[in-house]
């Protein structure tokens, strides 16, 4: 496997370093303390306590690392104000860096705290989940939640720099593990057939699987593509929104149920069934894809409905706030064929209604 690759980006293109990322990551923090830069890490508690060691070696001092919880809860407000805070306190100028260490919660804030503070500073990401490492935390979309929808707040923001340390995996929970296939089960349906196929011929992945490396080298090579062609989500059809695959329905369920209730990976399972029904109801795959789908979703022990019924009324109101809507119609990412997703305009909202029904919604 390469040791890394780019995205492209003109002057703001930046690495993802896969083999010997964590050398390259004490280099890198070795190089902005030559220039007399300060830096700072905002920490998950539940990756820094799995890795208590880990941020030291790098290179931090325990001064500058500020731990926070685990959840989608820290995607607040709050935590945004104590982040940034404790920027301000360390003394960190516009030459200064913030670094993420954690899953796509911390990652989405930091990322957001850099955003923010002082008009923009540089950050960079080290992903210590599945889920982040092929997915969040490249392409730079950072943000925070509100009470009435996921990422209503947020920048784009590229970090300038990803280091992907698979080791750090092999602490991770199952349930998240779990979580984090779900973004690689998605890369398959809406961009890889060949990859799709190979999950689907397995019975199940964990942290041993030895072609793990190169799958999420292969998710992040798909997400890198799409960022370099539609950055910041301004095609009028596909482009980067095609990445939301499952997304809107997993937001939905995500802030209806109260963040916390699943894993963001977990909705996004449910979210993949949806999106796959809502694509048979188009006309635009075949029935037949819907129980491929659910079995590799199932084989990798992630749910295929709601653990307890939400309402309908509650979910269309969510689905309302989606980003991806255009002009007050519901806009989703659904598929063609396994491998090739499009977007889809002004889905009827009674088709949507009984869509949800399917996942034990009422």
């Amino acid at each position: 496997m390469t040791e890394s690759l780019t995205v492209e980006l003109a002057n703001r293109s930046y690495p993802i370093h896969f083999n010997g990322a964590l050398s390259k990551l004490a280099s890198t923090i070795k190089e902005l303390r030559k220039g007399k830069n300060n830096v700072c890490v905002i920490a998950d508690i539940g990756s820094h306590g799995a890795h208590p060691n880990f941020l030291i070696q790098a290179g931090f001092l325990e001064s500058e690392i500020l731990v926070l919880p685990s959840g989608e809860k820290t995607k607040s407000i709050e935590c945004l104000n104590q982040s940034l805070r404790f920027l301000a306190k360390n003394n960190l100028n516009r030459d200064s860096a913030l670094f993420a260490f954690g899953g796509g919660v911390i990652g989405d804030l930091a990322g957001f705290t850099a955003a923010s503070y002082l008009r923009g500073i540089d950050f960079y990401q080290i992903p210590t989940t599945l889920l982040s490492m092929v997915d969040s935390s490249v392409g730079g979309k950072t943000g925070i939640n509100l009470p009435e929808g996921k990422n209503l707040v947020g920048a784009f923001w590229q970090p300038k720099a990803v280091f992907i340390v698979t080791e750090l995996l092999q602490t991770l929970p199952m349930r998240e593990f779990s979580a984090g296939m779900a973004e690689v089960i998605k890369y398959g349906m809406l961009a890889d057939k060949s990859l799709f196929c190979e999950l689907e011929s397995s019975d199940f992945f964990d942290t041993q699987t030895p072609s793990l490396p190169s799958i999420i080298r292969r998710c992040c090579a798909i997400k890198a593509q799409v960022v370099t062609n539609d950055e910041t989500e301004t095609a009028i059809s596909g482009g980067r929104a095609l990445l939301n695959l499952g997304h809107s329905f997993a937001h939905a369920i995500e802030n209806v149920a109260g963040y916390g209730v699943y894993l963001h990976g977990e909705a996004v399972a449910i979210g993949l069934i949806l999106a796959t029904e809502l694509s048979v109801k188009l006309g635009q795959i075949k029935e037949s894809e819907i129980s491929r789908v659910r079995a590799i979703i199932e084989s990798n022990a992630l749910p295929t409905t709601l653990k307890d019924p939400l309402s309908i009324s509650d979910l269309m109101q969510a689905l309302q706030r989606d980003k991806k809507n255009r002009n007050g119609k519901l806009r989703f990412v659904t598929m063609q064929a396994i491998g090739k997703a499009i977007t889809s305009e002004d889905v009827d909202s009674q088709m949507t209604e009984m869509i949800w029904t399917r996942a034990g919604a009422k």
